[in-house]
C-alpha cells in the first residue's frame, strides 16, 4: 500500500482529466485521490483503496452467529425425562371452565 503525501488536493477540470489521464491515475497512486471536475466532483482512487473501503459487511444474523457469547457446552437432559409431570388444569371440570369464561367476557374460547 502506498504512503500518500499531504498535499492540498488538486482539482482536474474534465478536459484537463481527459487530457492526460496517465497523470490522473499515476497521480492517484502515488499522491491519493484525484478530485475530478468542478461542478459535480467525481474522485479517482487505485483499486486497493477502493477494495478496501467497499468490503461486504455481514449481515446481522451472520453477525450474531460470529459474536454470540460462548460459554462451553450447554447440558440437554434427556427428552425422556421428566415425561410423568402433571397436566396444568387436567383437573378441572366444565363447571370451572364455564366460571373463567364469566370472569372474563369477550375471551375466545374456540381458540
Amino acid at each position: 500500500m502506498a504512503g500518500y503525501e499531504r498535499t492540498p488536493p488538486r482539482v482536474w477540470t474534465v478536459a484537463e482529466a481527459k487530457a492526460r489521464l496517465s497523470e490522473v491515475l499515476r497521480r492517484a497512486e502515488k499522491e491519493g485521490p484525484q478530485r475530478i471536475g468542478t461542478r459535480k466532483e467525481f474522485v479517482v482512487v487505485p483499486t486497493h483503496v477502493w477494495d478496501a473501503s467497499n468490503e461486504p459487511t455481514p449481515s446481522l444474523g451472520q453477525w450474531l452467529i460470529e459474536n454470540m457469547p460462548r460459554f462451553g457446552e450447554v447440558e440437554v437432559p434427556p427428552r425422556d425425562e421428566g415425561r410423568d409431570r402433571p397436566v396444568p388444569f387436567a383437573d378441572w371440570t366444565e363447571d370451572d371452565w364455564a366460571a373463567l369464561d364469566r370472569r372474563h367476557p369477550g375471551r375466545d374460547t374456540d381458540a
